[in-house]
């Protein structure tokens, strides 16, 4: 177990070290108290769930680089486990990846990804993309790396080429990213097993890979990944697809039966939620805090009393 003084990237590299992990994308404070009860040792903030979630809006680079700094910080204060982010592009260039990085290791994560796609950014697993040269890409990552406050904080550089220039471009540029100082390399939308395990053959770092659904990637488990030799495995907006199908399941149901009545068996009790909030120590410390005051109540010595006697 860690020992509390280690820092979140610390922590993030010791779950790692003890072999594949999953890696949750976690779209609010509860949901991630929720990731940290299942027993995940690590989590992440994913762009597209927070620009949806928090913007209603496309990951497309609309949602801003203070923006994740500050739903992060909700984020790591709620939870003992490690968080990492989605950083997309650094949110400019190699100045601007000092200050996201400043940022976000002063909200706590763990660590972060970017990605060398250029602006406009998409989501990794639609068409349309670009990418900077990879001259451009090392310089961000060498400053992402001079930035860190902590040597344990993880920078991990997220590749697109796959979907632009073909597998064997990216598997050079992963290589050109661990030259720059990389801790990991994030092989964005491969499109077989088969890319999965090249990429984890020829590169000699740990990979992480993204098992986001409806995408170009096929579905492997943990499992498969793992004895391929992967080190985390991202499911980005697999918990932000299924909650907003229940509630888009339960808006209809009460839209056309007028009542909830009929579907509480499918709801989070007001126990459940007060449980996952922690309402009782709350309750209680507040309580507390107060104790003095209840003392004098109960002897009749408050001031009020004594202002009535």
């Amino acid at each position: 177990m860690a020992s509390p003084s280690t820092s979140p990237g610390e922590r993030f590299r010791q779950s790692l070290s003890q072999g594949c992990i999953a890696i949750p994308g976690v779209f609010n404070s509860l949901t991630a108290r929720m990731a940290q009860r299942a027993g995940f040792k690590a989590l992440y903030q994913s762009g597209a769930a927070l620009s949806a979630g928090l913007a209603a809006v496309p990951d497309v680079g609309l949602i801003t680089q203070t923006e994740f700094a500050d739903q992060a910080r909700y984020l790591t204060q709620a939870v003992a486990v490690p968080v990492i982010s989605d950083a997309d592009t650094g949110f400019g260039e190699a100045l601007a990846v000092e200050r996201t990085v400043e940022l976000f290791e002063g909200a706590g994560l763990a660590g972060l990804h970017l990605e060398d796609q250029s602006l406009p950014k998409r989501c990794g697993h639609l068409s349309g993309k670009s990418l900077v040269s990879r001259e451009v890409m090392a310089a961000k990552i060498r400053a992402a790396v001079a930035a860190r406050r902590d040597a344990g904080f993880v920078v991990i550089a997220r590749t697109d080429a796959r979907a632009v220039a073909g597998i064997d471009d990216a598997v050079d540029r992963a290589k050109a990213y661990l030259d720059a100082g990389a801790d990991m390399i994030f092989p964005e939308a491969l499109e077989s097993a088969a890319e999965f395990e090249r990429f984890a053959r020829e590169i000699p770092a740990p990979l992480i890979a993204n098992m986001t659904e409806f995408g170009k990637s096929p579905l492997l488990s943990i499992d498969q990944l793992a004895n391929m030799g992967y080190r985390g495995v991202l499911f980005p907006v697999t918990l932000f697809r299924a909650a907003m199908k229940t509630v888009e399941t339960a808006l209809a149901r009460l839209a056309a039966e007028g009542t909830q009545a009929n579907f509480i068996d499918t709801m989070q009790t007001r126990a459940e939620l007060y449980d996952l909030l922690g309402y009782t120590e709350f309750d209680e410390r507040d309580k507390a805090y107060f104790v003095n005051l209840r003392e004098q109540e109960k002897h009749g010595t408050a001031h009020g009393a004594d202002q009535r006697g």
